[in-house]
């Protein structure tokens, strides 16, 4: 139940939050947002994947 839950969030994830891998986002120039939006997706997809 949990792994169906956080592909839901991903999938939501993924049409709502900017991918910053298309636009090249610079990790070293990145705002605290931005790394918190970095780490909300990697959290969200590692979860999802287990």
């Amino acid at each position: 139940m949990k792994k169906t839950i956080f592909k839901a969030i991903a999938k939501l994830n993924k049409v709502i939050l900017p991918s910053y891998s298309k636009k090249q986002l610079d990790l070293s120039k990145a705002s605290k947002l931005q790394m918190a939006i970095i780490g909300w997706r990697v959290y969200v997809t590692k979860n999802a994947l287990e």
